[in-house]
């Protein structure tokens, strides 16, 4: 190629005309990438956020077991309370 100035002009021209598509191109594909990548956040979020509740969920109906083993333990203390001062009364007489 002879590097004239004319010549050297048109290479040049052809160059930036290349670099700018080139950006273009890398810059749609930067943006599609972003996108992409905001999508995939906001569906984790969405899935973290629905664990969450099931975890809630999951620990009141935990917390209501709990509960109603502690009233089943009382009432079963009370009951054993119960048969004992019977078999001492039965035992006095």
């Amino acid at each position: 190629m002879n590097l004239t100035i004319p010549n050297l002009v048109k290479f040049s021209l052809a160059v930036l005309i290349a670099s700018v598509t080139i950006g273009c191109a890398s810059t749609a594909n930067l943006e599609r990438m972003v996108k992409e990548a905001q999508t995939a956040a906001d569906h984790a979020t969405e899935v973290a956020n629905q664990a969450n509740k099931t975890a809630n969920e999951a620990k009141s109906t935990a917390d209501q077991a709990m509960s109603a083993a502690q009233d089943a333990q009382a009432c079963c203390k009370q009951n054993s309370e119960k048969i004992d001062r019977m078999f001492k009364k039965s035992m006095e007489k």
